[in-house]
């Protein structure tokens, strides 16, 4: 068995364990920031830690457990990582440039179960989830790229909607989510933190529980029972009524913002029906929902779905502003580099099964 990735410790569990090992309390603020401040390569590197305490980690923790397989830019400063695990599994992690600042999307699981039809993350079924500390180690991975450049640049914005259903790995998710916000370390901010559920409306109740300020989104697509199973099978176990009462719940407790994501399928979920009936559906609450219109990213795979015609994308969206839902619609990053979710892992899958 191989030795856990340190970063998948929060403070406080990084508290308790150095406690139980007879480290003095002091120790833990060093260590943590080592880890997140200073951003060291090796525990070799803790300068003011002394040799016990670096021994200790160095026997039952890793630093790094991901390797950077392939790396590819885009014209736009979008940058797509493919790491490999240490058991050899391959992931995805994108960083995006906007006005606001740097965003990185996170990936949770090895493959996806949750098989929208649509999507080139769920080619692969799921291997297994990821631990905390991998889904950590992919901003830290990024972050100490972007140190190694010279130019200051930092991690502000973080997106859960890489490879995987992020609720289905709920306990690593949430640990990851406590480390990246804790303010002692990345600081980086729950309200600059988006995690995209497609709709386990059991998971929905449970985060609205923690309190957490995170952002939550929701990938919708459809705005019917039909349409949306058709999409997305996870509609037969979790369907727009029990998602909606998981929403209400949500809202309810949290007074906060829900974003609807809807991916634009030419002929398929584009029409003035569906415009209406999304705004119907989301009437109730229209204060706090906003909509992210997304234009297709052509898969090869899933040929049977195209994009959206311009135009038909500029009614949906006039449709639903005039129905008071506040709307937008989202133009892919990275377009010149695989910008689906999952492309730049199947195409290296499909190379070494080649090879």
């Amino acid at each position: 068995m191989s030795k856990p990735s340190i970063y998948g410790l929060t403070y406080e569990q990084l508290t308790d364990w150095l406690m139980d090992h007879g480290q003095q309390r002091f120790r833990v603020d060093q260590v943590w920031n080592w880890l997140y401040k200073k951003r060291v390569h090796r525990f070799t590197d803790m300068k003011n830690v002394n040799k016990q305490t670096i021994a200790l980690l160095e026997d039952n923790f890793v630093l790094g457990t991901l390797e950077e397989e392939v790396k590819q830019e885009s014209k736009d400063g979008t940058i797509k990582y493919l790491f490999r695990l240490a058991d050899g599994n391959l992931i995805e992690t994108v960083l995006m440039r906007f006005n606001y600042g740097l965003s990185v999307c996170v990936t949770t699981q090895v493959g996806c179960n949750i098989g929208c039809s649509f999507c080139a993350s769920g080619l692969l079924k799921k291997n297994r989830d990821l631990s905390s500390g991998e889904i950590v180690e992919q901003i830290m991975n990024v972050q100490k790229d972007l140190d190694s450049r010279g130019e200051d640049d930092r991690v502000s914005h973080i997106v859960v909607m890489g490879i995987g259903e992020p609720f289905d790995n709920f306990t690593n998710l949430m640990d990851f989510l406590y480390v990246v916000n804790d303010d002692r370390g990345l600081n980086i901010g729950a309200r600059h933190i988006t995690v995209s559920t497609s709709g386990l409306a059991h998971k929905i109740y449970e985060f609205a529980d923690t309190g957490i300020q995170v952002n939550l989104a929701i990938s919708i697509h459809a705005p019917n029972n039909e349409l949306r199973t058709q999409i997305m099978k996870i509609n037969k176990a979790f369907p727009i009524e029990k998602l909606m009462k998981a929403v209400d719940y949500y809202l309810e407790k949290t007074n906060r913002r829900i974003t609807y994501e809807y991916i634009m399928l030419k002929d398929v979920n584009d029409h003035q029906e569906e415009a209406l009936q999304l705004a119907k559906l989301l009437e109730n609450h229209r204060h706090l929902a906003y909509v992210n219109l997304i234009p297709y990213n052509s898969v090869d795979e899933h040929n049977q779905y195209q994009r959206s015609e311009s135009a038909s994308i500029q009614a949906f969206f006039e449709t639903l502003k005039d129905k008071g839902i506040n709307c937008g619609v989202r133009w892919e990053n990275g377009a010149d580099i695989d910008a689906a979710c999952g492309q730049l892992r199947s195409k290296q899958m499909k190379k070494k099964n080649v090879g």
